[in-house]
């Protein structure tokens, strides 16, 4: 049953009407005077001089409290849409910052800035959108479910590669793995046949933590790495010789974060591969990390039509190439290299001795051949769903 109007909405919107025929009837110059226009159409001389200096009718005016334009609501709702698709629905946190990067792009000062339950109402005034808690993701009911899950997301990247006509040579994996430098991977050892369990393996016993940021591409080429030591200050003379496309970082505990992959994407993964880009867009498979597909790290792939797709929870070990095969291989190298220097009598690894082994294990890892067998593996490259 439709809405029944009150009288005095009624009123407004005939009211409405009679100020827009006075107007009229005033530029046409079909009236000289404004006083006389008020009293032939019957509304308030005041309203009527404030209309015609440009004011808008109050029931058409965008209240205070929406802050963005319809056209910004518009361009938001369609990235937490887009977003949605990629398997990674943002929290009402993540829609909050970027409604406020949508308000500072205005370069208005001072800089404003949406409320706390702004979020809420913006979702109830779009039918197109809903919030809904997320669902627990456990891992052994990841197991039964991921035929359905794995299948959807195989049509997504497929679906993603015809409607922007990506190149297969456009198709990018990234992800992060961390090193306790001075810890040697689980490795098979031959000890004494009548010894039951695992045997113990010395090692050289520096546990600070250290993080590498790498990403391959499907034609079977690696990007320069950048790694992320644990620490407050940057030191030049710790990089002295070191690769010049590498890129390092520090943090207070040795992982990656929000910023530091936003640099990554900025100074490292759109420089090195622009001039070996085929097409137009460029497809970015990664997991869903917080600090991966954040509101700013999406904006600026769209600036770059790069396309980013997350994997499904509890999936990156069928998925992404770099868990298949490049990880694993790589930890092994690096293993055996500090290995060898505890056989050298080096008891302490630190970041000079990290740099220098790093290196070599990543020749190891990043063959080409090694790349393209990931991809294959994953199902991305050649396209294999099952």
């Amino acid at each position: 049953m439709p809405p029944i109007r009150t009288k005095s909405s009624r009123n407004l919107v005939e009211q409405e009407g009679r100020i827009l025929l006075a107007i009229q009837a005033i530029q046409k110059q079909e009236i000289g005077a404004v006083r006389a226009a008020a009293r032939v159409f019957d509304v308030p001389e005041s309203t009527l001089r404030t209309r015609l200096k440009g004011s808008t009718n109050r029931a058409e005016t965008r209240a205070n409290g929406h802050k963005l334009t319809e056209i910004e609501e518009e361009s938001l709702k369609k990235w937490i849409l887009s977003m949605d698709s990629r398997g990674a629905p943002p929290r009402p946190s993540i829609v909050r910052r970027m409604a406020n990067l949508l308000l500072a792009a205005r370069g208005s000062t001072p800089t404003t800035s949406v409320g706390q339950n702004w979020v809420a109402n913006f979702v109830k005034r779009h039918p197109e959108l809903s919030s809904r808690f997320s669902r627990r993701y456990d891992y052994q009911r990841a197991k039964c479910e991921d035929p359905k899950i794995i299948y959807e997301w195989f049509n997504l990247v497929q679906k993603t590669i015809l409607q922007y006509g990506i190149d297969p040579d456009d198709i990018y994996n990234f992800d992060e793995t961390g090193f306790a430098m001075g810890l040697i991977a689980t490795a098979k050892i031959v000890t004494r046949a009548e010894y039951y369990g695992r045997r113990v393996l010395l090692q050289p016993g520096n546990r600070a933590w250290v993080t590498t940021i790498e990403c391959i591409n499907a034609s079977g080429w690696a990007l320069p790495p950048c790694v992320i030591f644990k620490g407050k200050v940057y030191i030049e003379s710790w990089f002295d010789g070191r690769p010049e496309d590498w890129r390092f970082e520090v943090s207070p505990n040795g992982w990656t974060s929000d910023e530091i992959g936003l640099r990554w994407l900025e100074k490292l993964f759109i420089p090195s591969n622009s001039s070996r880009t085929k097409g137009k867009y460029r497809l970015l498979i990664l997991d869903g990390h917080g600090s991966h597909l954040t509101a700013e790290f999406d904006r600026i792939c769209e600036k770059n039509d790069i396309i980013a797709i997350c994997m499904p929870p509890h999936s990156s070990h069928l998925l992404q190439p770099l868990d298949i095969s490049c990880f694993a291989v790589l930890k092994r190298a690096y293993s055996r290299l500090i290995e060898s220097k505890m056989r050298a009598r080096i008891n302490h690894i630190d970041k000079l001795d990290f740099l220098e082994a790093y290196p070599s294990a990543r020749i190891e890892a990043f063959k080409s051949e090694t790349i393209k067998n990931s991809f294959a593996a994953a199902g991305l490259m050649p396209y294999n769903p099952d």
